[in-house]
């Protein structure tokens, strides 16, 4: 009786739309490195994490999603003393140690602790829900967060640190946040910001920020024509490479920016550059529509979950598709300045990959056992 109650609510729709994006992602993989010698085994590594990632998603989904509310305390801890490992041994590349050698692969322990804080936070806002929404309310969340943040902060990886402020205001908006402390948060936000770009421009040294990231925001800000590498550059190439597709692409395994390398870091960063110049707008929309329909499906199941915890685990999951799509986007289209969040499903990178597949199996367990109308 279970086993026919889970198939009939479990959401395929969801599960293919996260097939063809993982599938598609490979195939994009495959172009972008092509020739490229060094990074030859990405294919192969990238479509056994694609496979790996299936079998994630049915195991994890098999499990009640409230049995991961009893070991919150655990993996909350688990990720810090994780987070703190990567901070003391990782490995360091391009200024930041973010990676820890496991000898077959690197792991990412930022990109799993996106989706433990979802867990984490959907719990504690679950069982806070009856609880006076005041700012002792807010400053728990808050703290909460901030004690995985810090973490990254060091590493440094302040774009993560960003998803997970963002992860956590969403969640906490949408358990109830009073309209007088969002107009507040909001405030504070946007001071928040002005005083970060007023020190900037004074060369005032930020704590937890790197030159390097203060730098993508200058050149942002303040872009050099005449530069010729760094992130300068690779924006204009990736404008460029956009530009060449057109409405219908140059065809796949054709776009010239990417198969002559004047994009960088094409199969990671800028895969949306290399998809726009093979694609073109039209092939590029199509994709675009797909990751709007794998988070609205997201919003869906939270929508018709069984109680507040479910939902708040399939918004939040869902609230992360959203922000990591349209800032990997944003960068590509250079209206934000540069931050290293990889497109959903389909930029190459076996711990992103990983911890995204996660959610979805979280995600459809929370589908799987949704409330029905005669149980509403």
């Amino acid at each position: 009786m279970f086993k026919r109650e889970f198939w009939r609510h479990y959401d395929f729709w969801l599960l293919g739309l996260v097939l063809i994006l993982s599938i598609f992602g490979i195939v994009m993989v495959r172009s972008a490195i092509a020739g490229n010698a060094e990074l030859e085994g990405s294919v192969n590594r990238q479509a056994t994490f694609v496979a790996l990632g299936m079998g994630v998603i049915l195991v994890v989904s098999l499990i009640d999603y409230h049995y991961w509310a009893s070991l919150s305390r655990v993996m909350y801890i688990g990720t810090i003393l994780f987070l703190l490992v990567i901070f003391i041994i990782g490995e360091v590349q391009f200024g930041s140690a973010r990676r820890l050698d496991l000898g077959l692969f690197f792991v990412q322990p930022s990109e799993l602790a996106k989706i433990i804080m979802i867990l984490v936070l959907a719990d504690f806002y679950a069982r806070t829900r009856d609880q006076v929404k005041d700012m002792r309310w807010i400053l728990q969340g808050f703290l909460m967060t901030f004690g995985v943040v810090v973490w990254i902060m060091l590493q440094p990886n302040l774009s993560t640190s960003i998803v997970l402020i963002v992860i956590w205001f969403s969640m906490m908006w949408i358990s109830g946040l009073p309209i007088k402390y969002l107009v507040m948060l909001v405030i504070i936000g946007i001071l928040g910001i002005m005083l970060f770009l007023l020190l900037i421009s004074l060369g005032v040294q930020i704590p937890f920020i790197e030159e390097y990231q203060i730098q993508r925001v200058v050149n942002f800000m303040f872009p050099d024509p005449n530069a010729r590498h760094g992130d300068t550059y690779n924006v204009e190439q990736a404008l460029i490479t956009i530009g060449s597709g057109g409405w219908f692409g140059q065809g796949y395994g054709q776009g010239t920016q990417v198969q002559l390398r004047y994009l960088k870091v094409r199969h990671t960063d800028f895969i949306f550059s290399a998809m726009a110049a093979e694609f073109g707008f039209i092939g590029t929309s199509l994709i675009i529509g797909l990751l709007v329909l794998t988070i609205i499906r997201c919003f869906q199941i939270a929508k018709n979950a069984a109680d507040h915890y479910g939902a708040l685990i399939a918004y939040g999951f869902g609230v992360l598709l959203f922000f990591q799509t349209i800032v990997n986007i944003g960068v590509n289209l250079n209206v934000i300045p540069v931050t290293g969040l990889t497109l959903p499903f389909i930029s190459y990178g076996g711990s992103s990959l990983l911890s995204l597949v996660l959610g979805i199996g979280f995600v459809e367990s929370v589908a799987a056992r949704r409330k029905t109308p005669d149980k509403a």
